[in-house]
This record gives structure tokens, sequence and C-alpha cells, in this order.
């Protein structure tokens, strides 16, 4: 880590070049490219994300007036508005959504980037889901989802042990989550937490095949019987505990296996909520607990775009709009990092505002997050040799000067 520079220098030096070399070479990124390279495309992406960039203008116009120039970045010259929108336009985006597993495996690796287990078993816990963004039909025409709406989907599946997200896939917005879920290459005892919208018994039948577990909720047309009684946890939010089979017109033979029906009680909304999984062995509380805890992806959603420039963009063009929104979420990545070693105890949206606002200061960055409000600032530059000054008596005489008399 390069501790005489900037914060946004440090985080940057996080990204292997060789390892970014090595992309842009697998992608071809940088085919007849003509001085403006990937990496000086990334920069002014992750600047666009970590300063909250509202424009291009923002965007070149704050790397060039940045302290130390633009060579502590990384970059040997000026990036123009023009030069970035055609980059953004033409260079593939999939060379960003590979940096962002690479780094993802970084730091979940090799960064001990994880959580304390909330669960007491050690199953992989994931919860899937998708958030809509939204585009003016106007400026973006290609992104069309309604009568008179744009927008694109983020499909995301969550891992429970980092709060991360393991599975990404950008899609237009009238495509089902649904297809998403059916991309997921899980491996067996997994556990999946999901809303109702992702039920589909042809997949929770493959899934029950191959060992992997579903928690979701019950449509509440579903028709099935009854096979036996569970018995219910006394004190507790559950109402009943059942195994069943479907048996719908086609939902019989598409799952004819034994699932699990679990009415629970929601004491804050006073509603009763039915889940529906194929585990037949954890407790009905622990069932509903694991439900529970697929808040998080909305939580990730949510901070998501408060903190990042997924809702406003830079580019109107698809290609566009998929770098910056991988960009947004290799950001995201590299601000939880620093949240989680961080040790003031900040809320992650206090920690990415202090972080952007000390966003050129030239600390150490580890130091900062450990001591964030005692470090001192470093000098960017050698302080300057202090001459004496001499004294009226000591000052050579002038020769052009005359004598005073």
């Amino acid at each position: 880590m390069v501790k005489v520079a900037s914060f946004f220098s440090q985080i940057l030096h996080l990204f292997p070049r060789t390892e970014f070399a090595a992309l842009v070479k697998k992608h071809q990124a940088e085919r007849c490219a003509k001085g403006f390279t990937c990496w000086a495309q990334f920069v002014a992406m992750m600047f666009c994300q970590v300063a909250g960039a509202d424009s291009l203008r923002d965007i070149t116009g704050g790397l060039q007036s940045c302290l130390g120039k633009l060579r502590h970045l990384g970059i040997d010259r000026a990036v123009t508005r023009s030069t970035l929108s055609y980059a953004n336009e033409h260079r593939p985006a999939d060379l960003f959504r590979d940096l962002f597993y690479a780094t993802l495996r970084r730091f979940v690796v090799h960064g001990g980037l994880t959580q304390k287990r909330k669960f007491r078993f050690n199953n992989p816990l994931l919860s899937i889901d998708a958030t809509t963004i939204s585009l003016c039909l106007e400026m973006f025409p290609w992104a069309k989802f309604r009568r008179a709406k744009g927008g694109v989907k983020v499909n995301v599946a969550l891992d429970h042990g980092n709060y991360l997200p393991r599975f990404v896939n950008i899609t237009p917005a009238n495509q089902h989550e649904i297809k998403f879920a059916r991309m997921l290459n899980l491996i067996p005892r997994s556990i999946v937490a999901m809303d109702k919208a992702f039920n589909d018994y042809e997949l929770f039948a493959a899934w029950t095949e191959k060992g992997i577990y579903f928690v979701t909720r019950l449509k509440e047309n579903a028709d099935y019987r009854v096979v036996r009684n569970l018995p219910v946890p006394q004190n507790r939010n559950i109402i009943s505990d059942k195994i069943i089979r479907l048996t719908g017109a086609s939902a019989g033979s598409k799952c004819p296996y034994e699932l699990r029906r679990i009415v629970v009680w929601d004491e804050k909304h006073q509603r009763q909520i039915v889940l529906l999984t194929n585990h037949l062995e954890f407790g009905p509380t622990t069932i509903a607990a694991i439900y529970k805890d697929r808040w998080q992806i909305e939580l990730f959603f949510k901070a998501l775009k408060q903190n990042l420039k997924v809702k406003s963009f830079v580019g109107t063009s698809e290609n566009a709009i998929h770098i910056q929104i991988w960009t947004a979420l290799i950001a995201m990545l590299i601000l939880r990092w620093l949240h989680h070693q961080a040790k003031e105890g900040w809320a992650f949206a206090n920690c990415v505002y202090l972080f952007r606002m000390n966003l050129f200061t030239y600390r150490d960055l580890f130091e900062w997050l450990q001591s964030p409000f005692s470090t001192e600032p470093i000098a960017p530059m050698p302080e300057q040799l202090q001459l004496p000054i001499p004294s009226l008596g000591q000052l050579p005489h002038d020769p052009t000067k005359g004598t005073s008399t």
C-alpha cells in the first residue's frame, strides 16, 4: 500500500494491475485504442461512484482538479468527456463484470470479509431477489419495460456469510427473475430464501433432487393435502407445521415430493405468513428466522441505491449502463470492506460519507480507519528547504547603486 498518496489512490492500489491487464487482454478491450486505456476508464468510473459525480463533466473536471494531478492515479493524460463517453459505449462491459468477480474472490477468500454467523447450522445460506432501476424512455429507448416506462433489472444472489452478492446478472426489466434462479449453480446443502415471486414447482423439484433447500412463501391459491402434522413449539410465533403434497393440476406432477407448510404469526404487522420449504429437519422457528433474514437483500439494494450512482447515469447506451452498474457493484465491495475494517462503529452510510469527504486527503488509509479523528494528514510533497533570512547588515552590496553619504 502506498502511504504517501490520497485515499483514492490507495484504493486503486487494491486492484493488481497485472490482473487487470490480463482481463483487458482476455476481452480485447483495448483493440484499436489510441491512448485512452481501460485503466483510465476504470479510474474515471470508480471516481464517479465513490465521489458521487453526476455527469461526465463532474468526472473529468474532478479528476483534472484533484490534488497531485493524475499521475498518482496511474493516468498519464487528462480524461475528456467525449473519450470517456465513447469508451463506455463501445468497450465490453464484461471486462468490468469479470473484474467484479475477481475482486469479490480476493476480498472474501484473502481479505477475511465475513460476518458473525447468525445461525448455528453450517449450510451456505443465500437469498435471491431483483431490483428494477427505472430509466426514462426518451433517453433510453432500448430499455422499454412498459408503455411509458423503461428500466433494467439487477438480479442478485446474496451470500449471508458476508452479506455480499455471490451471483449478479443484469437483464432487461421485462425479463422475469425466475430465469436468474434457474441459472444459479448451487452446491448441495445450500439454503435459498426467496419471495413467492420465485415460485416454480419444476425448479423446486430440481433443487430437491440435488439436495438444495429453499424457503419461500406459499401461494394463496395453492392446492395441497396434508400428509401429517408436526409438533408446534410452545410460546413461539409458530401457528402450525405440516408435511404436505401439492395436488394442483400441474403442481403435483411437476413437484411430486413432500414439502413443509409452516404458518408463522407476524406480530409487527398482525398477519399470518405461510412458508413453504423442502427442509424437513430444521425446527419451524429456524425456518421462520431464515425467511426473516431474507430482508438483508432488501437492505443491500437500499444501500446500493442510496450511496452509489445507479439511479442517474452518465451514458445512454445499454453498454454504458451496464458498465456503470458493474463499477457501482465493485465500489460497493470496496466500501463494504472498508466499513468492515473500520473500528469506529459507524453505520455504512456514515462510512461512505466520511470516505467521500476525504477522497483526496493524504493520509494512511488503514491508520485512518483505526483512528479517523486523530490521524494526521501526510504532506503530498516533501517540505521545501528553508533558507535563513539575512539581516539588513548582512545584505550584499549592490555595485549598481551608489553609496550613501
